[in-house]
């Protein structure tokens, strides 16, 4: 018999709560999501949990069990405590963290298609922890289309925000910039609006690629002819900056890989064991 005590509640949401408590004297956190006896498991939860019980690696969160009622699905995670995003400001460990955990879910050609601060939980020793794959899907099929309505705006790439269904692991790529961007300056990179507005609002920034840059690029439904420039992002070390740059390419194919991005000078700095260390050993600050 299990031993619960200490009940917390941490979120709650439309559809999910999630609690901290101790099962056995150990902490956990509970994300329980309620079902409409109508309707069934909800196809998010599903997939995440379909995905996440196959992936054990330092920087992805855990999934320890599901349990499943008549009422509620519950998914039992490891708990991490959720600091603030502005700790991760000026701390490449914690870049390269996020690229360790794309690299392991990439090879195993799973896309998380959500990336953004929120879904990135930092504990007291200083891991970072992928979390939120109720929007992943696993890539397993070659030419695969997928759904454009993916990613938080802000955290959208110029592709999907023209309405590409093709893509693959630049999508991910693409957001992880982002988010290097906004934890260097302390803003998101590419403020959001909707749909077109926030399409339109990012390539008045990185100027509206052509045909000669981007092949093909007048296919995608939402595209409107102009001339491409370079994002510059001012500020930065050559170093920091060249890997921004790479991240952030509009051309999908172009972009980096989370793989290429640990072997970058930007990390150079960090110590040398952390560069070799495997799946299930953690890297702190």
């Amino acid at each position: 018999t299990s031993m619960i005590s200490k009940w917390e509640k941490i979120m709650e949401v439309s559809w999910h709560l999630v609690f901290s408590v101790r099962i056995n004297g150990q902490l956990v956190a509970l994300k329980v999501i309620r079902m409409k006896t109508d309707e069934g498991i909800p196809f998010t939860a599903i997939r995440e949990a379909s995905l996440l019980k196959h992936l054990k690696h330092a920087n992805v969160v855990l999934l320890h069990d599901i349990i499943h009622t008549r009422e509620t699905l519950t998914f039992v995670f490891e708990y991490v405590v959720r600091k603030a995003f502005s700790l991760m400001q000026q701390f490449p460990i914690f870049m390269f963290q996020l690229l360790r955990a794309l690299s392991y879910i990439h090879s195993r050609r799973i896309l998380h298609r959500d990336l953004k601060p929120h879904n990135l939980l930092i504990s007291y020793l200083g891991e970072l922890k992928l979390a939120d794959f109720g929007l992943a899907r696993s890539k397993s099929i070659p030419a695969q289309n997928f759904s454009s309505e993916v990613v938080t705006l802000c955290y959208r790439p110029p592709d999907v925000l023209m309405g590409s269904i093709r893509y693959s692991t630049a999508l991910d790529m693409w957001g992880a910039g982002c988010i290097f961007i906004e934890m260097l300056q302390g803003a998101p990179a590419f403020a959001g609006g909707f749909g077109f507005v926030a399409a339109t609002g990012l390539l008045q920034v990185l100027g509206v690629p052509s045909e000669d840059s981007w092949p093909e690029v007048s296919l995608l439904p939402n595209y409107t002819p102009g001339e491409l420039t370079c994002l510059r992002s001012p500020q930065l070390s050559c170093k920091t900056d060249d890997l921004v740059q790479k991240m952030l390419r509009l051309v999908p194919t172009e972009r980096i890989s989370a793989q290429e991005a640990l072997q970058h000078p930007y990390f150079s700095t960090l110590p040398a064991p952390i560069m070799h260390l495997r799946d299930g050993k953690t890297t702190t600050c």
